[in-house]
Formats: C-alpha cells, sequence, structure tokens
C-alpha cells in the first residue's frame, strides 16, 4: 500500500477556481452524505478525484458549493487507454463505489504498458479523503502469464459487505478477490468458481487457470434485502447462499453476464449479457423487476404509444451500459454504441420496459436520453452515472461526459445544471478559455467560455496564427449577464473548421470574442488539421 500526499502543488495558480481536473469524467460516485459527489478526471497534464458539494434550492436548482482535489499518480491512472477501443462491455466501463470513512471512493488502478499505455491491471486506489491517495498494489499469480491480455484480469466491479468489513472485486479471468479490513492487519485473498464443486476457492500461487471449470467473474453485487453475493460470470449468475453456491437463472444459465445491477423500489435486478461472434458483438438486457418475475427476462423496449417491439432493440443498436442509476421504480441505464465515441444516452426503464421518448418523421423511435433532452448542453459521450441524495428529502441524478464535465439533475432528469471545470472568468471578456484548449478527435468542439457585465451582442472569430480569420462563429449574438459564464455552449464552440466548412490545418488559432460596448477578449485554441478525422 502506497499513501501519496495531496500537497499544495494540487491547491496553487494551475487550479485556483477549478471544479475539476479537466472536463473529460470518467466516474461519479455518492460521496457518503447528502449534497456530495465523488468524480475522477483529467485534462492533458494531470488526472485526480474531486469531492463536490452541491447546494439545491426549493425550486430545484443545482449549485456548487465547494470542492475539493487529491491529484493520483503521474504513472498510475483510474482509466485504462482503450476504454473506447474494446468491444466487450466489462472493459468499456470504469467501476466506482463510495464504500464507508474507513475505505472512502474505490476506482480500479492502471499501470503503463511496454507500448506505453494504461493497460496494466495494477489494483485500486482507496481515497478516504482528500489529505491522501492511497495506492493498493495487486499482484497478478503466474498463472496469469497465459492469457492473452492482461485487460482479462481487470477489477470491472466491486461491492462492500460493510457488517463484514470486506471489499469484494471483480478480477475477470482470476475470479473475485476480497480485500478483508475487518481485523487489526488488511489481508487479500482471490478465490475462483468451480462449477464443479459449486464452491468458491482459494487461487493458489502455483495454479493453472482453467476457464471452462473456473469462469471469468465480471461483476459482484451485494443483494440489498438479503445481504447475498451475486457473481457475473462467463457462465451465469451465481449467488452465495446459506447453502452455498447455486447457479440461479435457467435462462442465462449459460451466458457470458457482464455486468449486474440491482436498486430501485421495488428492486430491480437488471443483467447484461454479451459476447463476441465473428466480428459482431452480441448483446441483451434482461432484468428482474419486484415480484413480477422469478427469473431473468429481456427488457421490452417500447414506441411512443407503448407498443412493444418485436426486434431486439438493444442487441440492433449495439449498445453496451456503462452504469446504472436507480430512482423509485425507474432505472436510468447508461449506454453507449459498440465502437463509436459519438453514439450515448441512458435509458429510462420502469415496470413495462424502455420508453422511446420520440418518434422521428421517419417513424425511427429513440429511446436514448442524452444531448437532445437537455441531460447534457454539448454533443458529449457520456461515461459514467449515479443517482445521490442531494438533500434529507431529494434525491440527484448525475451524469459524466468525456469533455462536457458532469451533470446534475434534481427532478429525475427532468432538467439538469451543467458543471465545468473552468478558471473564475472576470467581467466585460476580461479573460477567454478554451475548454478544452486541443481539439483532438473527429467531431470534437471547444467551448468559448467567457463572461459579459450586461447583456450584450457578441461576435465570435477565429484567426490563424498570421491573424488571417477563418471562421465567423457567432455574429451580433445577444448574450446576458451572468455570474458565472455567459457562453452560449450550443452556439459559442469551434470544432476545427473554417467558414467553408473545411477542416483548418494543424496548428495554434486565436479567438476573438468583442461585444457591442467596446471589449475586446482573446483565447487561444489548437487543432491537430484534417489528418485526424
Amino acid at each position: 500500500m502506497k499513501k501519496i500526499i495531496a500537497g499544495m502543488a494540487l491547491c496553487g495558480t494551475a487550479f485556483a477556481g477549478e471544479t475539476l481536473f479537466g472536463n473529460c469524467v470518467y466516474a461519479i460516485a455518492p460521496g457518503g452524505s447528502n449534497g456530495t459527489l465523488w468524480a475522477f478526471s483529467h485534462d492533458n497534464t494531470y488526472s485526480g478525484v474531486t469531492r463536490l458539494n452541491f447546494n439545491v434550492s426549493d425550486k430545484g436548482n443545482v449549485s456548487v458549493e465547494s470542492t475539493g482535489q487529491a491529484q493520483v499518480s503521474d504513472t498510475l491512472t483510474a482509466v485504462q487507454t482503450g476504454l473506447f477501443d474494446d468491444d466487450l462491455a466489462e472493459r468499456r466501463r470504469v467501476p466506482a463505489i463510495y464504500t464507508d470513512s474507513k475505505l472512502g471512493f474505490v476506482l480500479p488502478m492502471y499501470a503503463m504498458d511496454d507500448n506505453d499505455r494504461f493497460m496494466q491491471p495494477a489494483g485500486y486506489f482507496n481515497i478516504r479523503d482528500l489529505n491522501s491517495v492511497i495506492e493498493n498494489p495487486v499482484e497478478a499469480p503466474a498463472a496469469a502469464d497465459d492469457l492473452e491480455k492482461p485487460m482479462q484480469y481487470a477489477m470491472t466491479g466491486f461491492a462492500y459487505d460493510s457488517t463484514a468489513k470486506r471489499l469484494w472485486i471483480a478480477r475477470g479471468a482470476l475470479g473475485v478477490m476480497v480485500h478483508d479490513i475487518s481485523g487489526k492487519k488488511n489481508t487479500d485473498t482471490t478465490f475462483v468458481l468451480n462449477t464443479k464443486t459449486n464452491k468458491l476457492e482459494k487461487l493458489k500461487d502455483n495454479a493453472q487457470l482453467d476457464l471452462e471449470n473456473n469462469p471469468e467473474v465480471f461483476d459482484v453485487r451485494l443483494h440489498p434485502e438479503t445481504g447475498e453475493l451475486w457473481l457475473a460470470t462467463a457462465k451465469g449468475i451465481w449467488v452465495n447462499t446459506s447453502s452455498g453456491l447455486k447457479n440461479i437463472s435457467k435462462n442465462l444459465k449459460d451466458s457470458r453476464v457482464t455486468g449486474l445491477w440491482m436498486g430501485g423500489s421495488p428492486l430491480q435486478i437488471i443483467a447484461e449479457t454479451g459476447y463476441k461472434k465473428d466480428d459482431n458483438v452480441v448483446g441483451a438486457l434482461w432484468r428482474i423487476y419486484g415480484n413480477k418475475t422469478s427469473d431473468f427476462a429481456k427488457v421490452d423496449f417500447l414506441d411512443t404509444a407503448g407498443k412493444v417491439q418485436k426486434k431486439d432493440i438493444y442487441d440492433e443498436s449495439d449498445y453496451t451500459v456503462g452504469d446504472v442509476a436507480f430512482i423509485g421504480k425507474t432505472a436510468y441505464v447508461l449506454v453507449r454504441a459498440v465502437g463509436s465515441r459519438n453514439s450515448s444516452g441512458y435509458l429510462k426503464l420502469d415496470s413495462l420496459g424502455a420508453h422511446a421518448w420520440e418518434q422521428d418523421d421517419d417513424g425511427k423511435n429513440h429511446w436514448l436520453y442524452g444531448y437532445e433532452t437537455g441531460a447534457t448542453d454539448r454533443k458529449m459521450i457520456i461515461t459514467s452515472m449515479c443517482a445521490f441524495p442531494l438533500s434529507k428529502n431529494r434525491m440527484g441524478l448525475a451524469i459524466a461526459t468525456e469533455g462536457n464535465g458532469i451533470s446534475v439533475s434534481a427532478d429525475s432528469g427532468a432538467t439538469w445544471n451543467v458543471f465545468l471545470n473552468r478558471a473564475r472568468l472576470s467581467n466585460n471578456l476580461g479573460s477567454i478559455r478554451m475548454v478544452p484548449s486541443v481539439i483532438l478527435a473527429p467531431g470534437e468542439e471547444s467551448l468559448v467560455s467567457y463572461k459579459v457585465g450586461k447583456e450584450s451582442k457578441v461576435t465570435i472569430e477565429v484567426f490563424s496564427y498570421d491573424m488571417r480569420k477563418v471562421r465567423t462563429i457567432v455574429k451580433d449574438a445577444v448574450r446576458n449577464a451572468d455570474a458565472v459564464r455567459s457562453s452560449n455552449p450550443k452556439e459559442d464552440f469551434w470544432d476545427g473548421r473554417d467558414d467553408h466548412g473545411k477542416d483548418c490545418t494543424m496548428g495554434v488559432y486565436y479567438i476573438r470574442v468583442k461585444d457591442n460596448h467596446g471589449h475586446i477578449g482573446w483565447g487561444k485554441a489548437m487543432t491537430l488539421g484534417g489528418s485526424f478525422r
């Protein structure tokens, strides 16, 4: 175990007034008290955790009361580099959990491999408070050398038993690990599921992996009512009951179950299955809803008229689950499309199934809630989602994005408040900030962040390094005075293109913002040019 002190370097000028380390946020979890949220984020240089404290007004408006940050080591991170490269669901999510004050916020930990990519599972982080980030290295046994990829034993699920003081960790091909903090000395023990004996057996140092009889474990959950341990495995769902381990679902007995989630009232238990077939990923979404079903059944997808669709919409859309949040009878299922950085959102599941919120003129139903429904104010990939208590009597819903910070809702997703990583901006265009400052990939945008002291007509233009104007973003657009930011996020952004829609060449560009009161501000952004599209 290694402890990193979060010293003055984290609180200096570089982070003054910042909300997050960067607008690329990959994991969020409840903070353990009303109004608090943990987040893991990074920019081009730093990554770390932020603890945000929110206030919510009687009208449901959410604001940040305070934040605190702790940076992680430059050589370790909680997000594997291939997050958007891998097709299989269990490797396309960042598990995160808040346990209690003894362990705190828990995240996976990755080190660099021989190709300088963070794809070497190295253990896990636990953050009790903002004074330290604790690294917990976990060695892989010699048997892991026989696996094709180290990512086959990545940590893909956490479950915490607060009574027994045990953290359960899904480790893929290496089964499950138990971090026991109940005694004077913390212990780590790794078990494999033996389908012949129906037992969890300790993995011996000299053992050889037998994935046929010891299937991979992709997720772990503790049943909120019974306290039983549930395992999502490559051969169905297993439950550790008082009479031993049982494969509890006939419908999923031999299925590759990549994820498992529980919550809500009545209790919903949601499972995802997925496997590779040729060059395609075959996936499905299953659940048990309260007492209505005794075994897992596929989730129904309903159109705007409430008619159940005959097609398997989940598999047809190539969805994979990132997170599930529960509020009352509704499950909010965050999904992304396999192999795409441009399609993400969440499904809303109630007792009947997933409901489409719109049908377009071509008769196509839309189930994904996201940018189009106001969950984000820019088109960005949603990476993580959770429900957390905003106040004593109000549950909040939070989503994290790759590029647009965090959105928080106090009314179950009807309206949203967006929180970005931003330094303090001065009135009358005194400071301009581009978020992010580098346009790295196709479809990415850089938000022009500024503030005006009174209602103004604003013109935003982009100039090349030799001060040749290449783009007018908006001209004489009305912007109101705002205590934080006057930008209109749906209009005030640059996508790296000129006025003719062509990609600007790679380089640094200057962004000028001027108003009708004689104020002018300048910002700077870099684009990699058309070669990356």
